[in-house]
C-alpha cells in the first residue's frame, strides 16, 4: 500500500499520522489523529512526542455550520480597532508562510476543569466531533454548541480555508482532506513536530526515521495534493 493509502487506512482505524507540508511552506511535519481518536493517551502522545502546538483541525462546512470567524476578521474589525487600538498595532500582515491565519475562536468544554488535562482536552476533542455530526442540519446549531463549550479555551482551533487545498496548502487543509478521503467527519486534532531542543521544526528526514520506527504512516502535502486533483 502506498504512503497515502497506508496514511488513509491508518485514519481510517483511529491511528495517527504524519503529514509534511512542504519545504517552501512551513516545512513542519504534522502528527495527526482524527478527532473521534483524541483518548487522553493520544493526546499524551501529542503533548510528549511532538513538542508544538496543539490544535483542532476543522473543515470549512464545520466553521460555517458554528459561525467560528476567523480571528485575524475579528482583531481587524473596525469597531473593535477603535475600541481596542492595541489591534491595530498587533494587525498581523507580516506571515512569512502565508497571507493569512486559519485560527478561528479556542474552546473548552463545559465539563473540563481547567481543560489543560489529557483527559480534559480528549474530551473538548472527541466532544467537539460529535457534535458537529450531531448538529448537521439543524437550525439549533449554534445553541448546542454554546451550551456544551465555552470560549476562551485550551484547545485553539483552526478552520479550513473555503475551497480548501484549491485555495491554501496549510496544515489544516491537509488535515481534513485527510480526514474526507478517510471517510471522517472533517475534524482533527494534531501537533507540530519540533527537534529536541525545540529551537525548529524536526526535519523532515528525521520525521520519516521517527514514523517509521513507530508504523506510523507519513505522508507529504505534495501526494495530498496530488490525490486531490485526481
Amino acid at each position: 500500500m502506498s504512503g497515502l493509502g497506508a496514511a488513509i487506512q491508518a485514519f481510517r482505524e483511529g491511528r495517527p499520522i504524519c503529514v509534511f507540508d512542504a519545504e517552501w511552506r512551513e516545512g513542519e511535519t504534522d502528527l495527526l489523529f482524527p478527532a473521534a481518536a483524541a483518548t487522553p493517551a493520544a493526546m499524551r502522545q501529542l503533548r510528549s512526542d511532538c513538542g508544538g502546538l496543539l490544535f483542532l483541525a476543522i473543515g470549512h462546512e464545520v466553521g460555517e455550520l458554528f459561525c467560528l470567524p476567523f480571528l485575524q476578521d475579528l482583531h481587524t474589525d473596525s469597531n473593535l480597532v477603535v475600541k481596542y487600538p492595541v489591534l491595530s498595532e498587533l494587525v498581523t500582515n507580516d506571515l512569512q508562510y502565508d497571507s493569512r491565519s486559519a485560527f478561528t475562536l479556542s474552546l473548552n468544554h463545559r465539563d473540563t476543569f481547567t481543560g489543560i488535562t489529557d483527559r480534559d482536552r480528549s474530551l473538548t476533542t472527541r466532544r467537539f466531533a460529535e457534535l458537529y455530526t450531531e448538529c448537521i442540519g439543524n437550525e439549533n446549531a449554534l445553541a448546542r454548541l454554546g451550551s456544551e463549550f465555552r470560549t476562551p479555551g485550551h484547545i485553539p482551533v483552526c478552520r479550513e480555508t473555503e475551497g480548501g487545498l484549491t485555495q491554501r496548502q496549510g496544515h489544516t487543509e491537509l488535515a481534513v482532506a485527510m480526514a474526507r478521503a478517510a471517510g471522517l467527519v472533517p475534524v482533527v486534532i494534531g501537533a507540530e513536530m519540533l527537534q529536541p531542543d525545540g529551537d525548529a521544526a524536526l526535519s523532515v528526514e528525521a520525521a520519516k526515521q521517527w514514523a517509521t520506527a513507530r508504523n506510523i504512516p507519513f505522508v507529504s502535502g505534495a501526494e495530498i495534493l496530488a490525490e486531490v486533483k485526481k
